[in-house]
């Protein structure tokens, strides 16, 4: 089986509301960009981009030289005609390395008949448990907004009732602190029994950090993640805080890994399938941390149905996920994928079993959310539509303003 063409296809899908965050805002859809491998057997494998347009089409069309006769069960080789480390100072190809990964394993499944979890050692969980992940958000529609403690109640309630979910992540870093913890505790109130984590993106200062987390060690926790910017802020708020550290930003390859095996600064690790550089790099620093008995968790960088099938094969196969996955899919008013969305059970989805991802395009929907991403274009992701002129720094102190209601964006 060899390589004969590689395609890159932009879409924008609908959320059902523009999401904030600590660095700007999701304006109302994401952006990301569907791989295909096409073989000389006539298979065509799937992989999935966070972001892209017109660049990460050209980037994608420019490695096609170099890959067209590649066999796809050559993964390791692969990597290195793609992300070679010392070349990869300039040229960072990890992102891309990951879909064409995703895309050749997809290959390799078909192509054998066995689910992509298979080829991983095989799977041994047949569903990955999900956090909620919950957003302050503008009003779009029948969608309200979520700025007040009691407005994310009533959200995770509901998210609750509809998918199951007994993990509850706040994604802050975008109102003042206090008000962020009130709305962390009135979670914790309103949902007995269930877990939590907050992530406020790294935005806090240290001082700042370490008064949020001393003020919430009586709760329910899974983890603090990323309260503060970089591995030594993550250590210092790690000993004075009694809760579990985690980061999804400054341990995403293998020597980032080493430093924090060397000198903890997180107990946990959010390992994410597209910034590690594929499926089976996640695999390998899971195993590294269940070494050195770091935990690990999935990370969600705004998927579609191809990614999240990513996520679900990763999830399958590690004895050591002991925390929720994190996703943003609920969010999405719709998918590209045959079927339609994956749907949660309990808060968990079914692992894929058909061959390769098991997952399928439909042509009808890659069509009409390309031609949506030709109208709109993509967003600046560090800019926040209702905030004109507003942009983040780290530490932060440019919060928005949670007394005043969220107008819906034009």
């Amino acid at each position: 089986m060899k390589i004969t063409d590689i395609r890159a296809t932009t879409v924008t899908v609908p959320l059902e509301a523009p999401l904030l965050h600590s660095n700007g805002a999701h304006w109302g859809r994401f952006v990301r960009t569907i791989v295909e491998v096409e073989a000389d057997n006539g298979l065509v494998g799937l992989g999935e981009m966070g972001g892209g347009g017109e660049s990460a089409e050209l980037a994608f069309r420019a490695l096609v030289p170099h890959l067209v006769g590649h066999d796809p069960f050559e993964l390791e080789a692969l990597r290195f005609k793609i992300a070679n480390p010392t070349a990869g100072l300039y040229n960072n190809r990890t992102q891309l390395l990951a879909a064409i990964e995703f895309a050749c394993l997809d290959l390799v499944g078909k192509h054998l008949g066995v689910p992509v979890h298979d080829l991983l050692g095989g799977r041994i969980r047949d569903a990955v448990q999900f956090a909620s992940y919950l957003f302050f958000r503008y009003p779009q529609g029948d969608v309200p907004e979520v700025r007040t403690s009691e407005q994310l109640v009533e959200h995770a309630r509901a998210l609750k009732d509809r998918h199951g979910f007994t993990v509850h992540k706040l994604k802050g870093g975008v109102f003042p602190p206090d008000h962020e913890l009130d709305c962390y505790r009135s979670l914790a109130e309103a949902l007995p029994g269930d877990r939590l984590r907050y992530d406020p993106n790294s935005v806090l200062s240290l001082d700042e950090g370490l008064r949020f987390g001393r003020a919430i060690e009586d709760l329910p926790n899974d983890y603090l993640e990323d309260p503060v910017l970089g591995l030594e802020g993550l250590r210092l708020v790690r000993e004075r805080v009694n809760i579990p550290l985690a980061t999804n930003t400054v341990v995403v390859n293998f020597e980032q890994l080493a430093a924090n095996v060397l000198r903890r600064a997180a107990d946990v690790v959010l390992l994410d399938t597209t910034f590690w550089g594929g499926i089976r790099a996640c695999v390998k620093a899971a195993a590294v941390c269940e070494t050195f008995q770091l935990g690990v968790a999935v990370h969600s960088s705004g998927e579609l149905g191809v990614q999240l099938a990513t996520m679900l094969h990763l999830g399958a196969v590690l004895p050591n996920l002991t925390y929720a996955a994190d996703a943003h899919y609920h969010h999405l008013a719709d998918d590209v994928i045959k079927g339609g969305p994956f749907r949660y059970e309990g808060g968990r989805i079914r692992v894929p079993s058909g061959p390769g991802l098991g997952v399928e395009l439909d042509r009808d929907k890659l069509a009409e959310y390309a031609e949506l991403y030709r109208e709109l274009g993509g967003y600046p992701y560090d800019r926040d539509p209702g905030r004109p002129g507003w942009y983040p720094i780290v530490p932060n102190d440019r919060w928005a303003d949670p007394s005043r209601p969220l107008a819906p964006l034009v």
